[in-house]
C-alpha cells in the first residue's frame, strides 16, 4: 500500500517539523559555547600579594627538650642449669692390680743314660789327651837327642818348626815358624827332626789326626 493513496490530513509533510527543531538546538548549543569561551579566556587572573619585612623575625625558641628517663635494660633470667651426667673417670694414680704369678721351678729331669754316656766321654778324652801328652814329649825327646849343638848359642834362645808327620812316622821337610836369632842353632835343629824318623806314634791310630800337624819349640838346654 503506498503513501500516496492517503492524504496527510495536516496538509504538511512528514518529519519537517522535527528536523527544524534539531537545527535551531544545536546552532543555540554552539552560540553558547562560544559565548562562555570567550569569557572564560577575558577574566582578569588572581593577583598575589607579596609582604616584605625589614627584618628577620625572631624565631621563637624551642620549648625545652624534657628528657626522658633512661629506660633500664631488663636482663633475661639466667638459663637454668642442666645437671651433668655423671661420667666414671678412673683414678690415673690408682696402680693397677697386680696378678702375683707363682712360678714353681722345674725340676730338671735327669736321663741317667745321657749321664752316664757324657761321663764316659769325659773319661775317654782325658785318656787320650793323655796319651797325645805321652807321645808328644817321645817325639821332642827323640829330636832333642839328635841336636848337635854349635857354640855361643845362649841358653834363653829359642827355634819354632812346623812338622807335618806322614803314618808310620815319616816327616815332611821342616818349616822354620820363629827362628832361635842364631842360624846355626836353627839348622842343627832342623837337621835333628829329619834324622829322627821315623818319630814315634801311639798305637791307637784314631789319635793320628792329633799328630798329623805339629808345632815344635826347642831351646839349648830345657
Amino acid at each position: 500500500m503506498s503513501v500516496a493513496a492517503y492524504p496527510n490530513p495536516y496538509g504538511r509533510e512528514p518529519y519537517k517539523l522535527p528536523a527544524g527543531l534539531l537545527a535551531v538546538a544545536v546552532h543555540g548549543a554552539f552560540f553558547a559555547l562560544l559565548y562562555f569561551g570567550f569569557s572564560w579566556q577575558t577574566e582578569p587572573p588572581a593577583t598575589m600579594s607579596v609582604e616584605l619585612w625589614d627584618s628577620i623575625p625572631s624565631v621563637a625558641a624551642a620549648p625545652p627538650k624534657v628528657e626522658e628517663p633512661p629506660v633500664e635494660a631488663v636482663e633475661p633470667p639466667p638459663p637454668e642449669a642442666q645437671p651433668e651426667p655423671e661420667i666414671a673417670i678412673p683414678d690415673k694414680k690408682a696402680k693397677p692390680v697386680e696378678k702375683k704369678v707363682e712360678v714353681k721351678p722345674v725340676e730338671p729331669q735327669v736321663d741317667e743314660r745321657v749321664v752316664r754316656e757324657q761321663a764316659e766321654r769325659a773319661e775317654r778324652a782325658a785318656a787320650a789327651g793323655r796319651v797325645v801328652d805321652e807321645y808328644t814329649a817321645k817325639i821332642a825327646a827323640k829330636i832333642r837327642s839328635r841336636i848337635v849343638m854349635p857354640p855361643d848359642v845362649p841358653d834363653d834362645a829359642r827355634a819354632e818348626f812346623a812338622v807335618t808327620v806322614l803314618p808310620g812316622g815319616s816327616v815332611l821337610n821342616p818349616r822354620l815358624l820363629k827362628s832361635s836369632g842364631h842360624v846355626a842353632y836353627d839348622n842343627a835343629v832342623e837337621r835333628a827332626i829329619l834324622k829322627a824318623q821315623p818319630l814315634p806314634l801311639p798305637p791307637d791310630a784314631a789319635l793320628f789326626n792329633r799328630f798329623r800337624e805339629m808345632k815344635l819349640g826347642f831351646r839349648p838346654k830345657e
